[in-house]
């Protein structure tokens, strides 16, 4: 019998009707069946998988083989069960209830062959909702490092191994692991194999999540996925050396894996829960949280995990339930410093260090824009002169000397919209600030109340309002949201050439101030009389 160019391992657990596609899907690739071997193992099956997986087997004798078992918790024993009657030159897995596109392991086997590739990864999308982390598929990489580009993000085994890579380094899947046993099975091959390659000209993989949202990674509590996440991350401590490469890789666990464990969820579990999941993280960090790692962490992330560590358990619950119902705290300005003042900040008993809740070069745009309202907005008047009152809160307390209020001309970039602020490039300042500003804390002390008198030209311009705020070094535009306060009426005012001031709501909820003239001035006629003369000629010439 012909060595089949690839084997396609399928671990099955009560995936119907997903699983019928999947089949599909492989029995209608364009490698051929002559040049593949499916091997799908029936892991206890409740739901029809097994007679399915039976059908496709007797439609394809040569190509299908179907092995039952009882269930044994996960795909890892099943996938070694499939690893070890495996005879193809190359070894791929998919999920029973996912599938691939046409040509999917032509191309793999093909850019194997072509650069001696001992692991492809072929772009992967997400269906039904299913989240599939895009940076690594931003273009194809005959040969890609693990530890200089977004591969730990996608460690998943859904890659093409060649197998014997597989075969030499004895690679199989750990069967204590009830969910991400296929981690280290990939990070070894990844560290071990001579060529990585990555194919994004085309979509391979379609990854679905189920309509009950029923795979086994949507499944797992607290406790399961955090001594699985021990398990990947001790075996990739024996295989990388302390140093940026091993915090290359680690940087996603601390990034995903242990951040999913204490999120918002956290605080509803039980109390006893709760403190082995903080006693579980603490080992981790001690061991792999290295200083590089935790300096290019966000302060949200940070402050978390600083306090899982101190075994702060009440103020970890409390910063998680506050800042679902009220949005991260407020910052904290000293000395050209910012701090996130989350619960345990400066607190000796939780004798957290200031760093872990300092804020390190990571934009804060979002965060400033949620906490920064708008109380009341009037006009001033004194003669000819006419002022804008506003009186705002800011999310920042301490040394707010750097906030200003300023009329800015044209729009704010696109990118602003989703995080409602932007920071301003190195170095640069709000241009066009006058007025006089008063600085004070709120009341409660948790924020600061910015009172600002802009003065307001006799012009022809439509200005948005803009709070303007240094943090950490960094300057923040922030359009100032009515949040539906009623704004003041239209005004005239002015001198020898009067104006019509209006205060106006854009599509986005930012406020917006509109001047003009009353009418137009000889000089204004003039000039558009001589725009539509010239308008008229260049008609009459062509």
């Amino acid at each position: 019998m012909t060595t089949p160019d690839v084997t396609v391992v399928v671990a099955v657990y009560n995936t119907m009707p997903y699983l019928t596609e999947c089949l599909n899907s492989l029995a209608g690739q364009s490698i051929g069946l002559d040049r593949l071997q499916v091997v799908a193992v029936n892991d206890g099956s409740t739901d029809g998988s097994g007679p399915e997986l039976d059908r496709f087997a007797a439609e394809y004798p040569g190509t299908f083989t179907v092995l039952h078992q009882a269930n044994s918790g996960g795909p890892a024993a099943p996938s070694n069960r499939a690893l070890d009657v495996a005879t193809g030159r190359y070894v791929y897995f998919i999920g029973s209830d996912d599938h691939l596109g046409e040509e999917a392991l032509e191309r793999m086997v093909a850019c194997a062959d072509e650069h001696g590739s001992d692991v492809v990864v072929g772009k992967m999308v997400g269906t039904n909702g299913r989240y599939v982390h895009q940076k690594l598929y931003a273009e194809s990489n005959p040969d890609v490092s693990l530890y200089e580009s977004a591969l730990p993000y996608t460690l998943a085994n859904t890659k093409l191994f060649r197998r014997d890579l597989v075969e030499k380094h004895k690679l199989r899947f750990p069967e204590d692991m009830p969910v991400g046993s296929d981690q280290p099975f990939t990070i070894e091959a990844c560290v071990r194999a001579r060529k990585i390659s990555v194919l994004a000209d085309y979509t391979y993989y379609y990854a679905v999540k189920r309509g009950d949202a029923s795979n086994i990674t949507y499944r797992a509590d607290h406790l399961a996925r955090l001594r699985c996440v021990t398990k990947i991350m001790e075996h990739t401590a024996g295989l990388i050396e302390p140093g940026p490469k091993r915090d290359a890789v680690f940087k996603r666990h601390f990034e995903w894996e242990l951040s999913k464990l204490l999120q918002k969820d956290f605080a509803s579990l039980d109390p006893d829960t709760k403190r082995q999941v903080c006693e579980g993280i603490a080992p981790l960090l001690d061991a792999y949280y290295t200083d590089a790692l935790r300096d290019g962490t966000g302060v949200t992330r940070r402050v978390r995990f600083g306090l899982a560590l101190r075994g702060a358990v009440d103020e970890l619950s409390a910063a998680l339930t506050e800042e679902a119902e009220h949005g991260a705290p407020p910052f904290l300005l000293e000395d050209g410093r910012a701090f996130a003042t989350y619960p345990g900040f400066r607190d000796s008993e939780t004798g957290l260090p200031d760093h872990w809740y300092e804020v390190l070069g990571e934009g804060v745009a979002g965060r400033l824009a949620r906490h920064t309202e708008l109380e009341s907005a009037e006009w001033e008047q004194e003669g000819t002169k006419l002022s804008l009152s506003l009186v705002l809160r800011l999310g920042v307390i301490g040394d707010t000397s750097s906030a200003v209020v300023a009329l800015a001309r044209g729009a704010m970039p696109k990118s602003a919209d989703k995080p409602g602020a932007r920071r301003l490039p190195d170095k640069a300042q709000p241009q066009g600030v006058a007025g006089e500003f008063d600085r004070q804390a709120a009341e409660d002390g948790t924020r600061s109340r910015l009172t600002a008198r802009i003065p307001i030209d006799p012009v022809n311009a439509k200005r948005g309002v803009r709070v303007y705020v240094d943090v950490a070094g960094s300057v923040y535009e922030i359009p100032v949201r009515t949040d539906g306060l009623p704004m003041p009426l239209a005004r005239r005012w002015g001198g020898p050439v009067p104006h019509r001031v209006a205060a106006n709501v854009n599509p986005k909820g930012r406020l917006v101030i509109t001047t003009a003239p009353l009418w137009e001035t000889k000089t204004g006629v003039f000039r558009r009389l001589r725009h539509m003369l010239s308008r008229l000629k260049r008609k009459v010439t062509r």
